[in-house]
């Protein structure tokens, strides 16, 4: 069952699926540099912490993206080199 709820929020389209990979990876860096600061009440750590793993999965998404495209461009060539045999 909690299988299956992680994969509906995987799927979910979120504010952040808007982000471009880079604005993302700066939003992550970003909270990761508060993080390391310190100085934050445990509550603003949590949230800066549950912000940083949603930013990572926007980030991961958009490598995921890119290595299928790279996968697929990849594989025509191959098969416009090979003839489609």
């Amino acid at each position: 069952m909690a299988e299956q709820q992680e994969q509906q929020d995987a799927a979910a389209p979120t504010p952040d699926d808007a982000l471009g990979y880079e604005h993302a990876r700066d939003a992550l860096l970003e909270v990761v540099r508060q993080l390391e600061n310190g100085g934050t009440s445990l509550e603003e750590s949590l949230a800066l912490w549950e912000r940083g793993e949603q930013l990572a999965k926007v980030c991961q998404r958009w490598l995921d993206g890119a290595r299928a495209r790279l996968d697929a461009a990849l594989a025509a060539e191959e098969d416009g080199a090979t003839g489609g045999q």
